[in-house]
């Protein structure tokens, strides 16, 4: 039985990826203390995913290790000695990194290379797929040319057509302090891919979403906006007309590519990871999509100040990614997945809507 060692296994893309490669017959490692709660209060907390991974995999093993505990990281990876390892443990926000720079950089950026340089001295030969973020761009996508709809922004450069391609430039942008600590893990991920010749990518991802998401305002734009609307609670929108546009892609899209790069794994890749063009939307396009399943109308007011950094308009571009892994495509569809996430948040609320 191989082993598969997952940081932030907890978290939404961390749990799927438990469950997709436990249904393939391995043995998981999962590796979480819980710092979202940490980082976002009682309503970040993901102790019930936990749970859920104890009670759904046989072959389950939870790690209470913080990442940023370097001998611990590298007594546990030589301990395990994994056979590919999934990193999706970080503190996600770039509103909160603003408040918390040291804990931020700690986790995203030495987190990261504590686990790579364990890796490298346990088992080099081993996949390691990296949850980066479209937030290495900065705010660059933004001075791609686009127009005004009805209800979005979009690009007006046939350019961009197909979305945002890994050629874009990281540098001379604002990133946020998330950001720029995200860039130094990813660019990290990559070398120690060149300069060691060990089996890594990079994925960076656009909204990453799906039912078992602990949304919060500061992130987790799909799973807060449902549970705002179900709840009747006011929902902010930061700037742009609440036309800014995100493609979202849902979790278990990206266990399905995880696996397939672990299966036939190449060095130093980088892939933008979302849901394409076809899954992308805006807020004021989810809100309506959002009512159409929970028959609710959603309550929101509008702040004129956009969030630093922030990018009106992004979709990743497919085609890198599908051309390296033709087996792999987006198989949930944006409406699906909102449709998954108002069921879910109704389950777990345990309330009458």
């Amino acid at each position: 039985m191989k082993n598969l060692l997952v940081t932030g296994s907890s978290g939404l893309i961390g749990s799927e990826v438990c469950l997709h490669f436990a249904a393939a017959g391995w043995k998981i490692h999962g590796v979480d203390n819980n710092q979202r709660a940490v980082f976002f209060g009682p309503q970040g907390d993901t102790r019930w995913n936990q749970q859920r991974l104890a009670s759904a995999i046989q072959n389950f093993e939870h790690h209470e290790v913080d990442i940023r505990n370097r001998d611990g990281v590298l007594q546990l990876i030589k301990s395990v000695k994994p056979d590919a390892i999934v990193h999706t443990a970080a503190q996600p926000s770039h509103d909160r990194a603003a408040a918390i720079p040291f804990d931020d950089f700690d986790t995203n950026a030495v987190g990261t290379l504590n686990l790579l340089e364990a890796a490298r001295q346990a088992c080099p030969e081993s996949p390691f797929a990296h949850m980066s973020t479209n937030k290495v761009y900065g705010d660059r996508p933004n001075t791609i040319a686009r127009k005004e709809l009805d209800t979005r922004w979009d690009y007006d450069d046939p350019t961009y057509a197909n979305g945002v391609p890994e050629t874009l430039s990281i540098d001379q942008s604002k990133h946020s302090l998330f950001g720029a600590s995200k860039v130094a893990a990813d660019v990290m991920v990559q070398e120690y891919g060149r300069y060691f010749n060990m089996p890594t990518c990079c994925l960076r991802g656009g909204c990453l979403t799906g039912p078992n998401h602990s949304g919060v305002e500061l992130h987790g734009f799909l799973s807060y906006l449902v549970k705002c609307n179900l709840e009747g609670r006011e929902y902010k929108v930061f700037g742009y007309k609440g036309k800014q546009v995100r493609d979202n892609i849902h979790s278990e899209d990206v266990a399905r590519f995880i696996h397939a790069f672990i299966e036939t794994p190449r060095v130093a890749e980088v892939y933008n990871i979302g849901g394409g063009k076809d899954n992308s939307c805006s807020i004021l396009e989810a809100f309506e999509i959002a009512s159409q399943f929970s028959n609710r109308k959603q309550v929101y007011t509008y702040v004129d100040d956009n969030r630093i950094g922030d990018h009106i308009c992004y979709y990743s571009d497919l085609s890198k990614m599908r051309s390296h892994y033709p087996g792999w495509n987006i198989s949930v569809s944006l409406t699906e997945t909102i449709e998954q996430i108002v069921s879910a948040w109704k389950q777990r609320t345990a309330a009458e809507f």
